[in-house]
Formats: C-alpha cells, structure tokens, sequence
C-alpha cells in the first residue's frame, strides 16, 4: 500500500509519498513528473516517516542543513539511482555539474565517458526532490536548468541555501517567463 501526506513549505505545497516505512516520493505540487512513482491506490495518512520527513523539511526550510535523512526507498531504473546516490553526496549549499555526474557514473562503470544527457534525465526524473538534492545540480556553464520544479523554485532553494550564485545564470529564452527569472535572479545578485 502506498501512503500519501501533504507539507506546506514557504515555496508551496509538497506531497511526500511512503511505503509505509520509507519515503517513495516527494514533489513540489504541480512540478513536472509529479507523482511518478504514486500507484493509482494510496491512501492519506499519518505516519512516523511522514513526521519525521516533516521534521526534515522544517529544519531544511528553516534554512539550516539537516542532520539526519528520513529512511528512503529509490524505486527507478538502476541507471537512476546510481545517478540519485551521487547526488545525496552533494553537500548543503553545494553544486555539482551534469558532467561531473556524468563523469562520476563513467567511472563507476569503466567506461571512458558517459552521456552528460542521460544523467540529466535521471536528475529530471528524481522523484525524491529536496532530500535527494537535484536542485544542486547545474550546468558545466553555470546554467541554472533542468529542475522539474522550476527554475524559479531552484534559485530560491539555492539562495537560502546560501550557495555562492556568483557564477550562475538563467538562461535568456526571449520568453516573459525567462526574461521575469531572469529579473528574479538579478535582484537576488545573480547574473
């Protein structure tokens, strides 16, 4: 049976997903893939996981770094999930490129390279958000892209995180959406 339970952070409302003993999911509601790992039979409820994944949350949002991770269960793709341990590595307030995963996953599988690509579709499709940190996750140049929960949300998760933002950008697309991040970034010191 799969068990759902809602927070509400100051960047919005997130359902965390369980197994009853693990946390399965976590989204921002609304974010891209939400409820990729949800089955069409779940229940709301109270569980300790959920408060002890809301315990997590408080702290996190609090703009500290927890100390501790609810119990999680990573159901995906082993390809996904060696791509999701290395991105639990990721310290708090911290990045890590697309290709130093990429370059990180080649190693573990003695291959001379892997595909910076294929790492960011795993990153896309983490459906653990926050706790297993792919908002950290930046491009090679700087480029604040590829977060299902907007690009907006991983500035600001990035910013309270405190990370140094000196070297990222939003990339310019021309759209009233890009050109109002772009605003965003630029009154939160980031180029």
């Amino acid at each position: 049976m799969t068990y759902i339970d809602h927070y509400h952070s100051p960047l919005g409302g997130i359902t965390v997903s369980s197994n009853g003993r693990e946390i399965t999911g976590l989204w921002f509601d609304g974010q891209k893939y939400f409820g990729n790992t949800l089955s069409n039979d779940y229940e709301e409820k109270s569980l300790p996981v959920f408060e002890k994944t809301k315990m997590w949350l408080d702290i996190y949002f609090s703009g500290k770094d927890p100390d501790f991770k609810p119990p999680l269960k990573m159901d995906t793709t082993p390809f996904r999930k060696s791509v999701w341990e290395i991105m639990l590595t990721i310290p708090y307030g911290q990045t890590m490129t697309y290709g130093e995963i990429a370059d990180k996953i080649a190693r573990q599988r003695g291959l001379a390279k892997m595909s910076a690509q294929a790492v960011g579709g795993a990153v896309g499709h983490n459906s653990i958000s926050l706790i297993i940190p792919c908002h950290r996750v930046v491009g090679t140049n700087g480029s604040l892209t590829g977060y299902a929960g907007g690009i907006e949300k991983k500035v600001q998760l990035l910013t309270m995180e405190k990370t140094d933002m000196s070297s990222f950008f939003v990339p310019k697309k021309g759209t009233a959406l890009q050109n109002s991040l772009t605003a965003y970034a630029h009154n939160q010191g980031i180029s």
